[in-house]
């Protein structure tokens, strides 16, 4: 092999300074953002297009990345969210009959910046040990890098600590959703027999979440995240659903716990939160959240549910946590993640209001956790 072919093609340097050099695949160009690692061994493209990766580039621990290639079929959103991607090997040609396109080609047409050929298990350690650190990303297909510039691009980066990503990744104006879960062999289904009006507040809501909720029964209309009390009560809904999303929960919840406060002041409507959803219910009933050390992501995550003691092996994805200790009287600890303790899950006592920190709808990860879309549905009977 020349020496031309093996001339590294993209860089990725940290704020401390570490350099991992690679081939670069995807667009061209330079990013910033804050470095994460995700252990699912596939649904690489859900993960991309995962708006709760706003601000991150993610680090793929499994090897085969690629293999299976890209469809339209598995965007949880429009294009893709995270920043880019950092993996073992640079993908090989995909192998599958829904293959529409090839990963490197969709990233390119998207603008998102990859790196292959990188040691992830070194990088993964530094991580947690170190905690999720600031990166800078470039891939130039001459080999042509400042390094310098690069690491100061990183220590420049300004983190996602007092970030609301929300607005940033939110529908700009309200819509109906009626899709339902993927089956065999007809695809995507419409619900035409909905039993409850649900609003769902979209802090950026995977689409599959959403098809969750119509297969369980529900007329799903959507809100920007920055509807108000009277925005959302206009609808006349049996429910209300917070939704996952980006960016530090205390910052998003400047404008959206006053509005969560007033539907559980005003009301006795069933609320039922996810991910980012769940953290904002946590600091409307007087909690608090905390930045963790490199967060929870990945597709095999066992979380125990504290009333019956059964355990879920669920998909995360998140770098804040509720603060467990700030849990005011009234406020029940319903799950626990068995990783590190840290808490998973809350409901409010003697009131159809509850919220998890992962995500249910297993898009990408496995599906123990589907019975909270039921559980919600039941709670609106």
């Amino acid at each position: 092999m020349s020496a031309a072919q093996t001339k590294p093609t993209a860089c990725l340097a940290l704020a401390d300074g570490t350099i991992f050099m690679g081939q670069g695949f995807g667009a061209t160009g330079q990013t910033t953002a804050e470095l994460c690692f995700n252990t699912a061994m596939t649904g690489y493209q859900e993960i991309m297009t995962d708006p709760s990766y706003a601000g991150q580039i993610v680090t793929f621990t499994f090897p085969h990345i690629g293999n299976t290639g890209t469809t339209p079929e598995d965007d949880e959103t429009g294009e893709p969210v995270a920043e880019g991607m950092v993996v073992k090997w640079a993908p090989t040609q995909s192998s599958s009959w829904r293959a529409v396109s090839e990963l490197s080609d969709w990233l390119a047409s998207r603008g998102r910046i990859a790196i292959g050929g990188v040691d992830t298990r070194r990088l993964t350690r530094a991580i947690r040990q170190q905690g999720a650190p600031h990166v800078a990303l470039a891939h130039d297909p001459d080999g042509n890098f400042d390094i310098e510039a690069l690491v100061a691009k990183a220590r420049a980066f300004a983190g996602l600590e007092g970030v609301d990503l929300a607005k940033e990744v939110t529908c700009a104006q309200s819509y109906r959703w009626d899709e339902m879960r993927w089956a065999w062999p007809d695809g995507f289904a419409r619900q035409k027999d909905a039993k409850h009006k649900v609003v769902a507040l979209d802090f950026g809501a995977k689409r599959n979440i959403l098809r969750c909720l119509a297969s369980a029964g529900c007329d799903v209309m959507v809100l920007p995240a920055t509807a108000t009390y009277d925005e959302i009560m206009a609808h006349e809904p049996d429910g209300v659903f917070l939704s996952n999303g980006p960016g530090d929960p205390a910052a998003t919840g400047e404008y959206a716990v006053p509005m969560i406060q007033e539907l559980l002041n005003k009301t006795q409507l069933p609320i039922f939160g996810i991910c980012l959803g769940h953290q904002m219910l946590a600091l409307a009933l007087g909690a608090k959240t905390i930045k963790m050390n490199h967060g929870h992501h990945g597709a095999n995550h066992p979380v125990k549910e504290n009333a019956t003691g059964k355990v879920e092996i669920t998909s995360m994805n998140h770098g804040f946590a509720v603060d467990a200790q700030s849990l005011p009287d009234g406020v029940i600890e319903t799950h626990v993640s068995l990783f590190d303790g840290s808490n998973c899950g809350i409901k409010l006592q003697d009131r159809p209001v509850f919220s998890v920190q992962q995500h249910p709808e297993a898009s990408p990860g496995p599906q123990d956790s589907f019975y909270l879309f039921e559980r919600f549905a039941a709670s609106m009977s």
